[in-house]
């Protein structure tokens, strides 16, 4: 993400030393732990609250899109914040709103409610992540600067595996709010420690332009993009005149964003980065790749938990083993990374992505809990191989006054992509699933003979003609949406192949340094 520009500093501040290093690291890496740790923790909570609110689990999603829309609309603002608030300031104020936002969360009634209040907790969230970068960086001597970021990287490698465990355990034995509440006292603690030890160190702060007209035409053609990938299934598509709508106004607005950035003496988003061949192969390598693994980290806990009986903290235990491996392969990825050609890294990191979509499109409705957690422990593989390459190609090359603006740009598109995953893998899954019920209706009608035997079974074991029929159509539904999940997960292991050779059309290079790779990482 986008870090403040080194220029709103006078002169470097001396790094920290003793106690207050290693407090401030806790508290730095405690607000980023929270702030990620909220990017997956609803997952398995999503038909527990669809449930309580009164909606379905394709509505629920919105509670994980709306979260990474704002965040990806707030990411490009960081640097002209830092500038007019100071680092320091603006971190706290970006802890502070978002423990206030995760409290409404937990307060809210109704879906619609909470989505805003989620989108408000995504906003807010924007700078504390790449804040918490440049004021751990500061507390280091320049020779540690990449100790400094492998600790901050382990944090947030940390968070997602904790994040579904939480998620599901909170969810099954007290109440789904809590999944929120539990972000005060960790934000109050890094709050209070980050004051104590760095509100001397505030950065010089200055009057600077903000592009109004370019921020407000990214959040209307971004929002209403996402208002049609949520809401066109359930409003029928095109057949529909919000969606028609909300595609002119996306085509327009972004049509519009386009040139107004691309001749603003002060834009947003610094659109001239696209100019660059390393920048917008491993940027668009990043966003398509995070959308696809995005989306099915969405999907299998929903198919775990409606359709194979599992629980919400069953459905954590699957999705939690992802960052085993990734904790233990990304320090050596880190350290090899400016010596091997990262174009490397990320073929070999495309390659488990697709073998492990591969091994879970192979999965059945007898799968056990092992068999199901397999991938994901070799996912973890994939995911320590992914980031830092992927980063380093992207910002290789660049003017260190162009880092915060590249890394800016490519985060905005990542995240941005990992909400279009969510839908469109939602959607996908939805439209399979009706398709294969009614061809699996279609040969049940036609009198096969399992479905012979399956109807006189339920009939010998005192069910009566209507309740046979319902158990057929639960059984038509477990299979309709297994295949359906199989089809996306096969689909998805073709895509990630096919974004191989969008890795190798980058020029060779051989790192941009370990330090600054962790750095734009997340």
């Amino acid at each position: 993400m986008a870090t403040a520009p080194a220029s709103t500093a006078p002169a470097p501040l001396p790094p920290l030393d003793g106690s207050a290093r290693v407090w401030g690291t806790i508290a730095l890496s405690a607000a980023t732990f929270m702030n990620v740790l909220d990017t997956s923790i609803a997952n398995v909570s999503l038909p527990a609250i669809s449930g309580d609110l009164g909606v379905s689990s394709t509505q629920g999603t919105w509670v994980i899109t709306s979260f990474a829309v704002a965040n990806a609309i707030a990411v490009p603002l960081t640097g002209f914040l830092t500038q007019r608030f100071g680092q320091v300031r603006l971190f706290l104020a970006s802890v502070m709103l978002f423990i206030v936002s995760s409290w409404l969360c937990g307060l809210a009634p109704n879906m619609p409610t909470l989505i805003a209040f989620r989108a408000l907790q995504g906003f807010v969230a924007g700078p504390m992540i790449p804040l918490s970068q440049t004021l751990l960086l500061s507390s280091y001597p320049r020779a540690k600067a990449g100790l400094a970021m492998a600790m901050w990287s382990m944090t947030t490698l940390v968070a997602p595996v904790m994040g579904p465990l939480l998620g599901g355990y909170i969810t099954d034995n007290i109440s789904w709010p809590w999944i929120f509440y539990i972000n005060i006292p960790v934000g109050l603690m890094a709050a209070g420690i980050t004051f104590s030890i760095f509100r001397k160190r505030e950065s010089s702060t200055r009057k600077v332009p903000i592009d109004g007209i370019g921020l407000a035409l990214l959040v209307l053609w971004v929002g209403s993009m996402q208002l049609v990938l949520d809401k066109g299934k359930e409003l029928d598509w095109f057949h529909s005149p919000v969606i028609v709508g909300g595609v002119v106004v996306a085509v327009v607005g972004l049509a519009f964003f386009l040139i107004w950035e691309l001749t603003d003496k002060h834009p947003v988003v610094d659109l001239s980065l696209f100019k660059r061949r390393n920048f917008w192969s491993g940027a668009f390598a990043t966003a398509v790749a995070y959308g696809l693994f995005f989306g099915n980290v969405v999907i299998l806990p929903l198919w775990l938990q409606q359709f194979m009986g599992y629980t919400a903290t069953q459905a954590g235990m699957v999705m939690a083993p992802v960052g085993f491996l990734a904790i233990f392969f990304s320090p050596i990825v880190g350290l090899t990374v400016a010596k091997v050609d990262p174009r490397r890294f990320a073929t070999f990191s495309f390659l488990i992505f697709a073998l492990v979509m591969w091994m879970r499109s192979n999965l059945n409705t007898n799968a056990d809990l092992w068999t199901i957690m397999i991938p994901t422990i070799i996912q973890g593989v994939a995911m320590a191989f992914f980031f830092i390459p992927l980063v380093t190609i992207t910002l290789s090359g660049l003017p260190p006054e162009r880092i915060a603006a590249a890394s800016g740009l490519s985060n905005f598109l990542r995240i941005t992509a990992g909400a279009v995953g969510t839908s469109v893998a939602t959607t996908v899954w939805e439209n399979r699933a009706t398709l294969h019920h009614a061809q699996l209706t279609d040969i049940m009608s036609q009198g096969s003979a399992a479905a012979s035997s399956a109807i006189a079974g339920l009939g010998a074991s005192g069910f009566t003609p209507d309740q046979v029929l319902g158990q057929l159509n639960r059984l038509i539904d477990q299979q309709a949406y297994m295949v359906a999940a199989t089809d996306v997960f096969y689909g998805s292991a073709i895509l990630f192949l096919l974004l191989i050779p969008l890795v190798w059309l980058a020029k060779p290079t051989r790192g941009a340094g370990a330090s600054d790779a962790a750095a734009g990482a997340h």
